[in-house]
């Protein structure tokens, strides 16, 4: 819009407007945060502005606009009455190694966002974690000319992907892990014998195999009191 002065907010930007935009709000000015593809504050800078001005007591609405996102969800054909949003993983190290391990028995649908030069090793890496047998939708360019959505396993993916050239913005929806089978009153048994015969404590034991194989406390301590002292586990 002619007239119209525009303000940079990006990672290096942010920070540094914020007090100038609540002042312009505050003084009766109408300033709008937009993003040059998909929705403001989506894997995009914008929070802490946001924050800014709210901690003023100033009005903040929101316009809806595209969404990647939701539009995935659509597009892939998994169930998504529960998903998780993870944006871009971390690039590399331990922190994108531990992303990945907790996405392993993450059980509901999630999306992520990926540049088209990391996407290959993004869809590699989860298809190692996860299993070459997930499911996996992989969208490109969602609402442009060349938009495409692809549907199959984690390994098909990475053959699809390594036949052609990535380019464009990936957003991957990748299907749940399945609910751990129950465990048996064997498997119990088994899990806390071994942590009192370590030299475990019945309820710290009660409490590791609890977290360890999603049992109640309650049932894991009553098969520890059922096993005898730990005293008399360690010398079996």
């Amino acid at each position: 819009m002619r007239g119209t002065r525009l303000v940079v907010v990006n990672e290096h930007t942010e920070l540094s407007v914020c007090s100038e935009i609540v002042r312009l709000i505050a003084a009766g000015q109408n300033v709008a945060l937009v993003s040059d593809a998909g929705m403001p504050l989506v894997s995009d800078p914008g929070a802490q502005l946001v924050a800014a001005v709210i901690a003023a007591d100033l009005e903040v609405e929101v316009v809806p606009g595209p969404s990647a996102v939701l539009a995935a969800l659509a597009l892939s054909g998994v169930v998504a009455d529960r998903f998780c949003f993870e944006g871009f993983l971390p690039r590399k190290g331990t922190a994108r190694d531990r992303r990945i391990e907790m996405l392993r028995t993450e059980m509901r649908t999630m999306v992520l966002f990926e540049a088209p030069h990391r996407v290959v090793r993004t869809v590699g890496d989860l298809a190692d974690a996860l299993g070459g047998d997930r499911y996996v939708a992989i969208c490109r360019e969602i609402t442009k000319k060349f938009e495409e959505t692809w549907r199959g396993s984690l390994d098909d993916a990475v053959l699809h992907l390594g036949q052609r050239d990535p380019r464009g913005e990936f957003v991957l929806v990748v299907a749940g892990s399945e609910p751990p089978a129950e465990a048996t009153d064997e498997d119990v048994a088994t899990a806390v014998t071994r942590a009192l015969a370590a030299g475990q404590s019945r309820r710290d034991a009660a409490n590791e195999v609890a977290h360890a194989l999603g049992v109640s406390r309650r049932r894991a301590y009553d098969a520890a009191v059922n096993l005898g002292s730990p005293r008399d586990i360690a010398d079996r």
